[in-house]
């Protein structure tokens, strides 16, 4: 019997908070409103885990340990499922760019004109749509998710970054 459709998906989310080192107004937003999407609407199923018959949906908690995400995936009554660990160095420059143009973002809604907002808008878009797009192809084979998925797991990812 297949499972039923919300099966495959993440019920919860936690954020180490002893990586979390600095957040801003702004980010604390993103990382609200990124959880809440998150949790709302999701594609999350971890290949391995699934195999071994565990269904979900999951716990998921991020963080990030000796330069790697760890992803530690754990059923509805807090019971391991499985911890995924993925190396960060292809994410270094997407997060560092990312960073960068949520700067310019931040500044030009106080300041500049809503032409300008759009253009940077538009580019971090891109930057966060890549990054999501790399996410995915670093999941294949672990976890199938979605891209809307990806993006709001991205920004996660770039929370736990934020040294301040």
């Amino acid at each position: 019997m297949p499972a039923p459709p919300d099966t495959w998906r993440i019920a919860h989310i936690a954020l180490d908070q002893d990586t979390i080192l600095w957040r801003n107004a702004d980010v604390e937003q993103e990382r609200r409103v990124a959880i809440y999407d998150l949790i709302e609407e999701n594609t999350f199923k971890p290949l391995r885990a699934v195999e071994k018959g565990h269904d979900g949906p999951y716990r998921l908690a991020l963080s990030v340990q000796d330069g790697r995400l760890a992803l530690e995936i754990r059923d509805m009554a807090e019971a391991p499922v499985e911890t995924l660990v993925l190396g960060l160095a292809r994410f270094r420059r997407p997060i560092r760019e990312y960073f960068a143009i949520c700067d310019s973002y931040y500044q030009a809604i106080r300041k500049a004109t809503p032409a300008e907002i759009e253009t940077i808008d538009m580019a971090r878009r891109g930057i966060h749509n890549g990054a999501a797009e790399l996410l995915m192809e670093r999941l294949e084979g672990k976890v199938e998710t979605d891209f809307a998925t990806a993006r709001r797991l991205f920004t996660l990812i770039c929370v736990l970054h934020i040294k301040g």
